[in-house]
């Protein structure tokens, strides 16, 4: 789709998924059901009807499961990202799988159910993306359109959409989504082993060079089982 910036995204999907047990005793959180299928073909699901044509998914918690299961997409390639031997947290997961992709990529979460606005988001952060000023570009959601959060939210946005983070005992108006459109150049000289992308995100942030689009649409938090029941619940009334 000549709209995106890029054909590949790099979709999460290894972590424990702790907040969501029991039902991640048996089987990955990706795998977890909501509104009749797993939560990562939601994801996929999304990536393919914007255009995208590949996603580069990383595995680790039940990664056999997770696996055979990728192997029944034909609408989309996918190929594993293994972090089998080490849990990498999504800053290292990134630069393990840095050779499979472009510059620049999306990355986000496999976790994600959103109801697109006028526009998808692939194509919403596409259409915001500037190579030259930006290392990565968050997609962010304010309170109202973030269905089962209850936090005090992220981050600022100025004027041209720069971000700053929460102060302490403040409350923020944007929540990230999970969903990013990132740059090579923040992921340069990054730590050895597992490190969180917040890490690369303050260096970002320091140089003037992270940014956050505020999302048209509606974004739903599926971090537990009763975040599950309550996102059906929203899904069905439309």
């Amino acid at each position: 789709m000549s709209t995106l910036v890029t054909d590949t995204a790099m979709v999460m999907a290894a972590g424990l998924g702790k907040r969501m047990r029991p039902l991640t005793a048996t089987m990955p959180k990706p795998m977890v059901r909501v509104a009749g299928k797993p939560l990562i073909d939601h994801t996929l699901d999304r990536l393919a009807e914007a255009g995208v044509a590949r996603a580069v998914v990383n595995v680790h918690y039940l990664a056999d499961a997770l696996e055979a299961h990728l192997k029944e997409r034909a609408d989309l390639a996918v190929d594993i990202s293994d972090e089998r031997e080490m849990l990498l947290e999504t800053g290292g997961g990134m630069i393990k799988a840095q050779d499979k992709l472009p510059d620049p990529f999306f990355c986000l979460n496999s976790d994600n159910i959103w109801l697109d606005g006028p526009r998808n988001a692939f194509a919403e952060l596409s259409a915001r993306w500037d190579d030259s000023a930006m290392d990565a570009l968050l997609l962010v959601v304010p309170h109202k359109r973030a269905a089962n959060f209850n936090g005090p939210g992220d981050f600022h946005l100025d004027s041209a959409g720069g971000v700053t983070r929460r102060k302490s005992g403040r409350i923020a108006p944007f929540i990230y989504t999970g969903i990013q459109l990132v740059s090579h150049h923040l992921l340069r000289d990054a730590p050895e082993g597992k490190f969180s992308t917040n890490i690369l995100w303050d260096r970002a942030i320091e140089e003037g060079r992270l940014f956050g689009l505020p999302f048209s649409g509606d974004w739903f938090e599926v971090g537990t089982p009763d975040a599950v029941r309550l996102t059906e619940d929203a899904l069905s009334r439309g």
